[in-house]
């Protein structure tokens, strides 16, 4: 028999945007209480309409609000906040503010500290990989402390080399090196990248794959020692390092059952081994001869969570908090998790859709005229201001399909469907994408944006027959027509 120890639980979302509504409709649905946090500048926030609660974190700075560990622990005591759930971004990784909860007497809705800590250190978290047996990308095993011995480590693995931040995420503190002067004239500055937006300077260097790609395995466990894996995705088309489009499973491992098995055991035995007890992702590196190599592991939940949803039916979220209450998880074994079907996210960006570069604005309106069975997480609504504060993303387009053609289909008619007014964003480069025909067969790797370049292939101006379409078949829809 199933416990039900969420049941009532007070749950603080630290976070904003479409992943605090979708950990709040979470929260919702088992029983807990649904506490969102809304900011000076950010008073209509969206997930606040499906909170409980709400909370002003005062302040309009990142560091005055969302990175302020001990406001939000005042916060927590004076609301008697139970657990809380870090979304993705900000302190979701954080070391210092798992634990400061844990010893606090809070849930923190994420793997124990020490996991947090571990993984959350690429060059520690390299060295545990490889203690465990898992491949890993040759190269330094630790911080490199000068660039005369990352010299020494590109000579021994041979040219391209990557210039990696021991602390990096998001694509930052990352630079591809071709030859010694590469080395000499990036090291400084991909330091000083890394010690600014992670305040951690250390670097790694390690062997570049080319033409690789960016393969991650999404597993969950309990607090009772179960782990288990929900398969792959594939997120190679990227953007200065940052993923746009993720899908699953993934279309290079094919039919490939063996190699799909070894990479998602990889990752179980990853997990198992550093006691793992909540969601997170295990990242790979895969090779053209589709030989792999551990990444690194994010010790929270990821922003393309949906398409593994979709393909296997499992709420993460809702696991996710339940595994941190020590709630049974209702997953008897491995070989009950199964995947039906393709799914495919894009990721909808307050940006140009050309150059990649972000586009603040404010929306106007937004629309949308989806076919069946499309799921659209989004943070939209009139008066939205998108600015330079935050990540660009404002939504994720997920399409599902019977087989990956299928999916692809939905995903373009998708994309026609969706309308947004008064900022400009990336959907006329999915749209491109979506009908490339390396992206079609599948044929593509993280290389896909500088080589293939679907950018200069967007075309920005709207035929005004095109406008009048949309807005009829959104005005037919309305009226159940």
């Amino acid at each position: 028999m199933s416990t039900n120890k969420t049941k009532g639980k007070r749950i603080l979302i630290m976070n904003r945007g479409e992943i605090a509504l979708r950990v709040a409709k979470a929260c919702r649905e088992l029983g807990c209480v649904a506490v969102g946090v809304f900011t000076d500048n950010e008073m209509q926030a969206k997930h606040l309409e499906v909170c409980d609660e709400w909370i002003h974190l005062s302040g309009s700075s990142n560091a005055e609000t969302y990175l302020n560990i001990p406001k939000i622990l005042d916060l927590c005591k004076k609301y008697k906040i139970d657990g809380v759930h870090p979304g993705y971004g900000f302190l979701s990784e954080n070391t210092e503010f798992s634990d400061t909860l844990v010893k606090n007497g809070i849930t923190w809705i994420g793997p124990h500290p020490e996991a947090v800590r571990v993984m959350g250190d690429k060059a520690v978290s390299k060295q545990f990989a490889e203690k465990v047996g898992i491949p890993v990308v040759p190269g330094s095993t630790g911080a490199v402390p000068t660039v005369e011995e990352a010299l020494k480590i590109a000579d021994k693995i041979k040219y391209p080399v990557l210039l990696k931040a021991v602390a990096g995420g998001g694509g930052r503190g990352m630079r591809v090196c071709h030859n010694a002067d590469d080395v000499r004239a990036n090291f400084e500055a991909v330091g000083r990248e890394a010690a600014s937006a992670f305040k951690n300077g250390d670097l790694l260097v390690e062997k570049y794959i080319v033409n690789p790609h960016h393969i991650e395995v999404q597993i969950l466990a309990d607090k009772k020692g179960n782990v288990f894996h929900f398969f792959e995705r594939e997120c190679s088309i990227q953007r200065r390092h940052q993923k746009i489009v993720e899908e699953a499973p993934s279309p290079f491992i094919g039919d490939d059952e063996e190699l799909r098995q070894r990479v998602c055991n990889s990752a179980v035995k990853l997990a198992k081994a550093i006691n793992y007890d909540s969601a997170g992702t295990v990242e790979l590196i895969m090779g053209e001869d589709k030989e792999f190599y551990f990444l690194e592991m994010n010790t929270r939940i990821q922003v393309e969570h949906p398409i593994t949803e979709e393909i296997t039916g499992i709420d993460l979220i809702v696991c996710m908090i339940q595994s941190a209450f020590g709630d049974d998880l209702g997953i008897p074994g491995q070989e009950w998790i199964k995947r039906t079907g393709h799914a495919i996210e894009c990721r909808i960006c307050a940006e140009d859709p050309i150059t990649m570069l972000p586009a603040p604005g404010t929306v106007t309106g937004c629309e949308t005229n989806f076919p069946q069975g499309i799921r659209f997480d989004n943070c939209l609504y009139k008066g939205l201001q998108v600015t330079p504060d935050f990540d660009p993303m404002v939504g994720k387009l997920i399409a599902k399909g019977i087989i990956r053609d299928v999916a692809v289909r939905k995903m373009r008619a998708a994309l026609d469907g969706l309308l947004i007014e008064g900022l400009k964003t990336n959907v006329p480069l999915h749209k491109v994408i979506m009908n490339e025909e390396n992206f079609i067969a599948g044929k593509y790797s993280t290389n896909y944006i500088s080589t293939v370049k679907p950018q200069e292939r967007v075309n920005t101006e709207m035929d005004f027959n095109d406008i009048c379409k949309k807005i009829a078949g959104i005005e037919a829809r309305r009226m159940g027509l």
